[in-house]
């Protein structure tokens, strides 16, 4: 037996334990085992960097990060449906009749279905009615990669957690460990339910699991993700470099209150929210 396969049946024989005792179980496993870290620039750091507020990544590099304006997406709930159109048709998101086999890359959804650690009885009414976007959080300390005993899901030096479909085997490790529910899964062959196939990104398979990868081919060549360019100058989602205290999305965590998405798992996401 070869080393691959017998270390991909060492990680599996554990999964049992992730029903019992939760992804804390398989993460902390999996990550003695040393059999999925993805390494990358500054990672190492994350943990340092906790202390210090956002972005544990060596602060001389990129760290990739968004902004989400909740405010805006309830004053133009036409937004949303932008951003998620875009998004879904640049990246041959299918789309299923069937509710049960939906795959999201960015989806819209209630405030207390985003932030369930923020309950509040008395919600205001804007957040009573209106939607906000949710997606990838790009995580700096990222428990999807940990999780994957294939390396199919791995964190980019400017801090992009990416997927391999090629690598992928659909065990759904990564599923697991995720704390968001940001990952989907393809029941069914997709290539027959893409109406427009974007022949510049690959069509996916049967078997794989798809996320957000902010953009990274369009980011790779100069260009803002599709969802940031869908909403405009509205500046209702931002993109940018955590890292550079400059940079516009900086500016904006310093001039605004932000929450993070359960920020207690000490995931560190690279995804902020002004509410």
């Amino acid at each position: 037996m070869d080393t691959n396969r017998r270390n991909f049946l060492k990680v599996a024989g554990i999964s049992t334990l992730a029903g019992l005792g939760g992804t804390a179980v398989v993460d902390r496993l999996v990550s003695g085992a040393g059999l999925a870290h993805a390494t990358s620039a500054g990672h190492g750091a994350e943990q340092a960097g906790a202390a210090a507020g956002h972005g544990g990544a060596a602060q001389g590099g990129i760290r990739y990060g968004m902004v989400i304006d909740i405010k805006k997406f309830q004053e133009d709930p036409g937004l949303g449906a932008k951003a998620v159109h875009a998004c879904h048709k640049i990246h041959n998101v299918p789309q299923f009749p069937d509710k049960r086999d939906e795959i999201k890359w960015i989806w819209m959804t209630n405030f207390e279905n985003a932030f369930p650690e923020k309950p509040n009885l008395y919600l205001d009414e804007a957040s009573e009615k209106h939607q906000l976007p949710i997606l990838c959080n790009h995580c700096d300390n990222p428990p999807c990669v940990r999780a994957c005993p294939t390396k199919a899901t791995f964190r980019s030096e400017d801090g992009i957690i990416g997927m391999d479909y090629h690598r992928c085997i659909g065990c759904r490790f990564c599923m697991a460990a995720c704390p968001y529910g940001s990952r989907s899964f393809n029941w069914r062959d997709p290539r027959s339910f893409i109406t427009d196939i974007n022949r510049d990104y690959p069509a996916r398979t049967r078997g794989v699991v798809e996320k957000c990868n902010f953009c990274v081919e369009r980011v790779q060549i100069g260009k803002l993700p599709a969802c940031v360019e869908a909403v405009g100058d509205s500046k209702a989602l931002v993109f940018g470099n955590l890292n550079d205290p400059n940079s516009e999305i900086r500016k904006i965590l310093k001039e605004q209150h932000t929450i993070q998405r359960n920020p207690s798992l000490g995931t560190l996401p690279s995804v902020f929210y002004i509410v």
